[in-house]
């Protein structure tokens, strides 16, 4: 089934067109409000009233008057200016949610952008035209301006795109798709330009897989008390009840459910202790509060995903062309860098976890989790590669947001650094998905040495599934693939669906 841009999308939708290639289609009442705000630009161009961006220049130069003539001019030259990002390309899944997230805010009808710019860029989702666009050069203020000009510049056949595992010029790969290049009109574009969506792309993508982390951080987290013997009391509802945040709450009852049945909590091999260190006591407190960010940061996403991010706006109802400032990114931006310090948060502790795993002054295991350690080094590595990424989380959970740098002679005085919010939010998620697939890994293989022991019901399963890719450390052997492996089984959603098809879905 399509998705149907303008009307309502959340962040499943975007990850569906960005991921899994799903199709898109433009909704009839999408079609409609864009004529009518269509009609309100035609109107302003045809009397030759000044209208920023329409009949005069933009940002320091709103100043200077555009003639009639000069106006469908104007928009082509705003493309081809502002087209002047650098580094590398952003990933293709990035583009896909910039270009389908673009089009539903077109979509909105507040824009005034003729219908068949935006049924181009969808034709060019669903036949895999992909503009290339260099991932810096956005300060997050007027919008993500150059990420998008260069969206702007495939549609009107300039610039490059990727299309079927190749870069090739936009004009080309159009033709070889049988597409046509839009001639921009009066408004078109600004309209194209204006707007969050790189951030707001990053951070749809983000968001859904922090949201699977925090989840794997239960498992991951429970495999570790399996293997360290320890005390559930600590996630008794009792607990939570009386210090009631949502995301405690949850986290507290999946660690209940993933170690249900398991004879290590507490029995009788267990070593007799009153309680546990914080990394394996307070997982529903650590959890659950980057749960909660987490979910805020989701709320704010799916707000912007379905917000009008243009300037000027055009209410068709009162005739009215408004400029403003919705292109400013400062709600995205101070959600994304919460986001990238929650993330980073189930990393840090889910390396300390690590630690007490290969550590045998707090295991009561074999050092480093190898039968004949000093001949062979067993984990010893994952733990410091484990250190490495969390150290590197924390210089990105720097908040890019409170940085701010002014543009356009000072007119453009305050910034939101927006795009560097979103693209540290994304490089935390995936130093944390393999962070919780290493602890995975040392979980599996403490497990081994625990040998015979009764799993908890949920425990289990993800024992199994990290076993099915990455065999018991018998003796020494290149770490880099099975570390791979296991950030694998992280990043791909495979030991939580394992997880789930067993116990049910985790709260």
């Amino acid at each position: 089934m399509a998705v149907v841009v303008g009307e309502h999308l959340n962040i499943a939708d975007v990850v569906a067109v960005a991921r899994e290639r799903a199709q898109v289609a433009l909704s009839s009442r999408a079609r409609e409000r864009m004529a009518r705000s269509r009609e309100v630009v035609e109107r302003i161009v045809r009397d030759g009233r000044t209208i920023y961006g329409i009949t005069t220049g933009v940002g320091e130069l709103a100043g200077v008057r555009i003639s009639v003539d000069q106006s469908a001019q104007l928009q082509v030259n705003i493309v081809r200016s502002h087209s002047a990002g650098v580094g590398d390309p952003l990933p293709e899944e990035v583009v896909r949610a910039m270009m389908v997230l673009r089009a539903h805010a077109l979509a909105l009808g507040y824009s005034g952008i003729r219908e068949a710019a935006v049924e181009l860029l969808l034709a060019m989702l669903n036949r895999g035209v992909h503009p290339v666009i260099p991932a810096q050069g956005s300060v997050g203020a007027s919008g993500d301006l150059a990420p998008l000009a260069h969206l702007a510049l495939a549609l009107i056949g300039e610039g490059e795109v990727r299309l079927e595992g190749r870069t090739v010029p936009a004009a080309r790969a159009m033709a070889e798709v049988r597409l046509h290049p839009v001639v921009l009109q009066p408004k078109e574009g600004m309209a194209l330009i204006n707007g969050t969506q790189m951030m707001t792309g990053c951070g749809a993508l983000a968001v859904f897989d922090a949201r699977a982390l925090a989840a794997c951080a239960d498992i991951a987290g429970a495999l570790t008390c399996e293997a360290l013997h320890g005390l559930v009391d600590a996630f008794d509802p009792r607990l939570h009840e009386v210090r009631p945040h949502p995301g405690q709450g949850r986290s507290a009852a999946n660690l209940r459910r993933l170690l249900s049945g398991s004879e290590a909590p507490g029995g009788s091999q267990a070593p007799v202790k009153v309680q546990d260190a914080y990394a394996l006591r307070c997982m529903p407190q650590v959890h659950g509060a980057c749960r909660d960010a987490i979910e805020y940061t989701a709320q704010v996403v799916e707000i912007e995903i379905n917000s009008a991010t243009d300037n000027p706006l055009i209410f068709p109802d009162e005739d009215r062309v408004i400029s403003g400032g919705n292109f400013h990114g400062q709600p995205v931006a101070l959600a994304l860098d919460v986001l990238a310090i929650a993330v980073s948060e189930l990393a840090g502790i889910a390396e300390r976890r690590i630690e007490r795993l290969v550590n045998p002054h707090l295991s009561g295991l074999p050092a480093f989790l190898t039968q004949d350690s000093g001949l062979h080094s067993g984990l010893m590595l994952a733990q410091y590669t484990a250190a490495a990424l969390v150290s590197e989380n924390k210089v990105l959970s720097h908040p890019a947001s409170v940085d701010s740098i002014p543009t356009s002679a000072n007119q453009e005085d305050h910034v939101s650094m927006g795009a560097a919010a979103a693209r540290k939010a994304l490089q935390v998620v995936r130093h944390t998905q393999q962070v919780l697939g290493i602890e995975l890994l040392c979980g599996a293989q403490a497990l081994d040495l625990r040998r015979p022991l009764r799993q908890g019901a949920g425990t289990r399963p993800a024992y199994d599934t990290v076993r099915r890719a990455v065999p018991k450390l018998e003796a020494d052997r290149v770490l880099a693939p099975d570390l791979a492996a296991a950030g694998e089984l992280v990043r791909s959603g495979a030991v939580l669906r394992a997880v789930e098809q067993t116990i049910g879905e985790l709260a």
